[in-house]
């Protein structure tokens, strides 16, 4: 009696051949040096496309799970989510996918950029700036007038990059967003040109400085500033 013997199927494992493989190789059988450095350029973009593709999948899962920043601070007749509470909220979040966050400061002429960075741990990192000019308003200094400016372009940029929604803790989520960094350099500058006391202005909009202007006062600021350069 014959027994029949099943012979398993040949499984044929397939396996992507990296831009690496080919260069190693190359190098095995003699390639020029030139090949290998087309190789070499061959490899570093097929590294930055799986970095930026690794860095998307991160940020479009962090965004998913992120929760709505709540602010906790004071400020005069506003609240604010502070950047040390919102990265409280954040940091498990941001580790969780592989994600995390640093800032870098450039002093310019007469206004400060402030660059915040979001890095994936596989390398590729995205960034956004903003512009403001020293926040002078009150009886700051002038280290704490550039310090203010700072602190508030931290806030805006990671909310910016991260894409950050906020909410009162008493507002019936309602989101309260500021005039942006580059709106409130030309309601500055409109104010100077017009010969604006800019203090007062400040006052009568019930906030401490330009960037804190309500994004929905923009255009009636913009206005009353024109209406004050036509009366000259």
């Amino acid at each position: 009696m014959s027994q029949k013997v099943q012979k398993s199927p040949n499984v044929e494992q397939s396996s992507v051949i990296t831009p690496l493989d080919l260069i190693n190789r190359a190098s095995e059988s003699g390639t020029s040096v030139d090949d290998l450095a087309k190789l070499w350029e061959l490899h570093q973009s097929y590294t930055a496309a799986q970095s930026k593709s690794a860095f998307e999948r991160a940020i479009t899962a962090f965004r998913a799970e992120c929760p709505m920043i709540e602010k906790t601070r004071e400020g005069h007749n506003y609240k604010y989510a502070g950047l040390a509470e919102t990265l409280g909220q954040l940091q498990d979040l941001l580790a969780t996918h592989d994600l995390s966050v640093r800032w870098k400061t450039d002093q310019l002429v007469h206004e400060i950029a402030v660059t915040c960075i979001v890095t994936h741990v596989d390398g590729h990192s995205e960034e956004t700036r903003l512009v403001g000019s020293p926040d002078t308003t009150g009886s700051k200094n002038s280290i704490q007038a550039v310090g203010s400016t700072v602190s508030y372009l931290e806030r805006y940029t990671l909310m910016a990059i991260l894409g950050l929604a906020t909410i009162d803790q008493d507002s019936d989520g309602v989101v309260d967003e500021f005039i942006t960094a580059a709106e409130a350099a030309h309601l500055e500058k409109l104010a100077e040109t017009v010969k604006a006391d800019k203090k007062k202005f400040l006052t009568f909009l019930k906030v401490e400085s330009f960037l804190k202007i309500p994004a929905d006062k923009y255009s009636a600021a913009e206005a009353a500033l024109n209406a004050k350069g036509a009366k000259k």
